[in-house]
């Protein structure tokens, strides 16, 4: 009788361990490095800034799936391939005629930049049909490139009307980009009028600039405060010195969402959607170009929160109609072209309009040196008897560098 007792036992310690080892694997996982040997990985069940969904049995599901996940990713799973990278997220808003121009500002993105990108199309609902045929027309190797969602225009139902004619039609609609957007961390906004003239993932890269305050990055107004607009003529605070553009804006979201902002209105900070309608109802007889004052006020407030990158990543008819001003755009080119004033589609800023034209006109899968990047040359020749023709070779300096790039950084297509 004693002989089975032991056995017995024997049998539920034997039961206890191989249940303790099992569960210790379950948390914790010898992930291959290579030469390097095995390396432990936990990974905690919660990351800041980020919403996740648990598992449907129990909370260890979801740290087994998380932890198994990381380690693909960091240590390549045992050699296997790796996850795809996270998307970069671009916004833009388009009403009245701004079809054509958002097209090519997309076109331009996308042609050009390395990782998957992921639009949010924020449009009046009569343009919806145009752009999804649009770019569900485009071949299949470049729409690999991208995923894409068409909004409709949203301000919140009080003062929706006042929001939506602020300045230019729907311009407003950035400022609420954190607060419908609630799913996306970050996100790169830029007005129709922007042309990328290298990849996006060089303006995303900012992000991993940011100290742990900065929630947003924007290029200066101007750099020159003899002729900049706000320091002269504002009414209203603005930030630095001569305030900032938001033609192009890198946000943090998150942070955004997360912060209480300083302000003039009250001793206590205020959330994002606590402060855009009393800063507006505040102000609105003093601004002038809209949102982009507003922001303006906002970081007069909290300038610790704002990154400035150069000008050559918003570079406007201002940084070249009174004579070359922008250094950083001198020495390295042009990052990103802003034809705001609508230089696109007149003829007062002929360099402009020549880039614009060429990006329009070039189709996928010709080939970008000969038919994009020559016809662009010989048009900016044409210009140069007006002050940004004469600094011509700005404008396609990057660009080239960008477009010999494209069969390198680019899938291979079947």
């Amino acid at each position: 009788m004693r002989r089975y007792i032991r056995a017995l036992v024997l049998c539920t310690v034997f039961a206890v361990l191989s249940g303790l080892y099992v569960y210790s694997k379950l948390f914790y996982s010898d992930v291959s490095v290579g030469a390097a040997g095995a390396r432990r990985v936990f990974i905690p069940p919660r990351v800041p800034g980020a919403r996740h969904k648990t598992g449907p049995q129990s909370p260890h599901w979801y740290n087994r799936y998380i932890m198994r996940q990381r380690g693909q990713v960091e240590g390549g799973g045992g050699g296997g391939r790796s996850g795809p990278e996270p998307a970069m997220h671009l916004a833009v808003v388009a009403c009245g005629q701004r079809l054509e121009e958002t097209l090519t500002m997309v076109k331009s993105a996308v042609l050009l930049s390395i990782k998957r990108l992921c639009l949010h199309i924020f449009a009046e609902d009569q343009l919806h049909a145009s752009f999804t045929e649009a770019l569900e027309s485009w071949p299949g190797f470049i729409r690999s490139r991208f995923n894409y969602t068409v909004y409709s225009i949203s301000f919140p139902s009080e003062n929706a009307a006042e929001w939506k004619k602020l300045f230019k039609p729907c311009a407003s609609q950035r400022l609420f980009l954190p607060l419908i957007l609630k799913e996306v961390d970050s996100v790169v906004y830029v007005d129709s009028d922007i042309l990328f003239l290298q990849p996006v993932d060089r303006l995303w890269a900012f992000l991993s600039r940011f100290n742990s305050s900065q929630l947003a990055a924007v290029a200066p107004e101007h750099e020159e405060p003899r002729i900049a607009w706000y320091n002269r003529f504002a009414r209203h605070p603005f930030y630095g010195r001569t305030g900032i553009n938001s033609g192009v804006m890198l946000m943090n979201m998150t942070r955004i969402r997360n912060t209480y902002f300083k302000n003039d209105m009250t001793s206590v900070g205020l959330r994002w959607e606590e402060l855009l309608m009393p800063l507006l109802q505040k102000y609105k007889l003093n601004i002038t170009w809209g949102d982009q004052d507003l922001l303006n006020i906002i970081f007069h407030h909290n300038p610790e929160r704002l990154l400035e990158f150069p000008c050559q990543w918003n570079y406007r008819p201002d940084h070249c109609i009174y004579g070359s001003n922008c250094a950083s755009a001198e020495e390295n080119g042009i990052y990103i072209l802003h034809g705001n004033r609508g230089v696109y589609h007149d003829h007062k800023q002929p360099a402009f309009r020549a880039v614009y034209d060429a990006i329009r006109k070039y189709s996928f899968g010709a080939d970008p040196a000969s038919s994009l990047l020559a016809p662009l040359e010989e048009e900016l020749l044409k210009t140069t008897h007006t002050y940004c023709g004469k600094s011509h070779e700005l404008f396609t300096k990057r660009l080239a560098q960008s477009l010999a790039n494209i069969n390198r950084n680019a899938p291979h297509r079947r």
